[in-house]
């Protein structure tokens, strides 16, 4: 940051003495202020180890200023002078009004939180094996949570794992929600306006809170699970325009996630809608699992779809052992390089995921129930896999049974062939999650109508549809965004006039 944008941001701020030995912010806070140091120099401290040293013409500050996360680092004084405090509101002006200053601070924000993932890991301890804890470690990951994981803690035994240790509590079976709550990540209600609740943080949820909160709609962006949906276990998207070498889904959910924090979408995850109020039209209210209400002037529902499985013996312990695997993530890859693994489907997910567990040497069985492998799947997939030597491809055949003990060992084919597998990679489509959506028209199949008069609107006039939720919708990830910016087109639109109702 340079003088002159240092100056700028002073502006929205206001000047403290600091002496040495004050603590600006404590490990335990439940948030904090940026801190611009115009004179004063500043350790930033975790367990007593010194993480980073500032001095004037610094800031202090990362993605938990804009996350709400709780403080899990100290700033304390050790040279007086002045600092000047920004507090939330002014911080959020201040990004919305200089276009550079926000840029420069997102980009600063995501630097240091790498840095502190690998230097302060001890702020959240996981305990347990990493590969038994997908959910947990996946959710982690997509939220860049600084973590470290141990295989003991004092006083736990395999039944408490995995658990989480924050700050001295521990928390035993650790799920991603109890994390969330202890971090201060989960919705708490207040009184600001809420204009949009988008529920669902795919690539549609993501362009949609993206582009109402950058044209002034005060957004909250909730997801049951994590952050990106399908589209953050892709091994690799390569035909997304923009990136000319390819881009991982999780490396793609990371930069949208950046984008919504700068334009102050409100983010909460793991946070459950239930149900949905209808009582006044102009006003939907999204009911949480817990109890709370959001009353808002619109909703973009963008929940997509959950995983389908296969009705045979030994489906749900295997998945419960990490045996089983819906997404190809780097993490999931990892897991399995240099093993026989099975991969079930036929659209580009899984044509995705047979070439990325081979690219890390796995021997690959890529079985696909159709007798056309380029039915679903693009020919660039199809291409390479069959020019693989380490993927075997299976046509009409699906899988029948499961073998093994503790963990996976083989895999039997509808032919009654077995096959020598660790894992099964599981990717034969999903069903909308439409459960919270009472009074809600859907298709025959559970998607959402969406009938307009307006675009991406549903039977609900203040209630919008997008991405694989929608009836109709083309899956693919492209698709997906632009239903996000559509539909917020459509949201202005009735916000600013009272229409008629949607038929049915």
């Amino acid at each position: 940051m340079n003088d002159e944008q240092f100056r700028r941001l002073a502006a929205y701020g206001q000047a403290e003495h600091a002496v040495p030995g004050r603590d600006l912010f404590t490990t335990g806070d439940r948030s904090y202020d940026l801190f611009l140091l115009e004179t004063a120099a500043v350790e930033i401290v975790r367990d007593q180890r010194v993480i980073f040293r500032a001095g004037p013409g610094d800031f202090l500050g990362e993605l938990g200023l804009l996350t709400g996360q709780h403080v899990y680092l100290t700033g304390r004084v050790i040279s007086a002078g002045t600092v000047i405090r920004l507090g939330a509101a002014n911080l959020r002006r201040a990004l919305a009004e200089h276009a550079d200053l926000a840029d420069l601070l997102i980009e600063a924000f995501r630097q240091r939180r790498e840095v502190i993932r690998t230097t302060a890991g001890t702020a959240l301890r996981l305990v347990g094996r990493p590969d038994t804890a997908l959910a947990l470690r996946t959710y982690l990951a997509q939220l860049l949570l600084p973590h470290a994981w141990q295989e003991t803690y004092p006083g736990l035994t395999p039944d408490d794992l995995p658990a989480a240790v924050i700050d001295r509590t521990v928390l035993r079976r650790a799920t991603p929600g109890a994390v969330a709550e202890a971090l201060g990540l989960t919705y708490r209600p207040d009184d600001r306006e809420v204009d949009l609740v988008v529920v669902g943080a795919g690539p549609a949820g993501l362009a949609a809170a993206v582009y109402a909160a950058s044209e002034g709609l005060s957004t909250v962006l909730l997801d049951r699970g994590g952050i990106g949906g399908q589209a953050a276990k892709t091994a690799r998207i390569e035909n997304h325009l923009g990136f000319s070498h390819g881009i991982s889904g999780d490396e793609l959910t990371r930069l949208a996630m950046l984008r919504a924090l700068k334009f102050n979408v409100r983010i909460h995850s793991p946070c459950t809608a239930t149900a949905l109020d209808l009582t006044d039209p102009h006003r939907p209210t999204v009911q949480l699992d817990g109890g709370a209400r959001i009353r808002c002037r619109a909703v973009i529902a963008a929940t997509g779809a959950n995983y389908r499985r296969l009705d045979i013996p030994g489906w749900a312990a295997f998945e419960r052992a990490g045996c089983i695997r819906y997404a190809a993530t780097e993490p999931d890859v990892r897991d399995y390089a240099n093993q026989p693994v099975t991969v079930l489907g036929g659209a580009n997910s899984a044509g995705q995921a047979a070439l990325s567990l081979a690219a890390h040497n796995a021997t690959v069985d890529l079985i696909v129930r159709g007798t056309r492998v380029g039915a679903r799947m693009s020919t660039y997939l199809v291409d390479r896999i069959r020019a693989h030597p380490l993927i075997r491809l299976h046509l009409g055949s699906t899988v029948d049974a499961l073998i093994g003990g503790d963990t996976l060992s083989g895999v039997v084919m509808s032919r009654a062939e077995t096959l020598d597998s660790r894992a099964l990679f599981c990717f034969i489509g999903a069903t909308p999650e439409t459960s919270w959506l009472t009074g809600v028209a859907t298709d025959d199949n559970g998607f959402l109508r969406t009938p307009g008069p307006l675009p991406f609107q549903t039977s609900t006039p203040r209630v919008f549809a997008v991405g694989d939720l929608r009836a109709g919708s083309t899956k693919r990830v492209a698709t997906a965004v632009g239903d996000g910016a559509g539909a917020v087109s459509s949201v202005h639109t009735a916000l600013a006039a009272r229409l008629p109702t949607p038929a049915t």
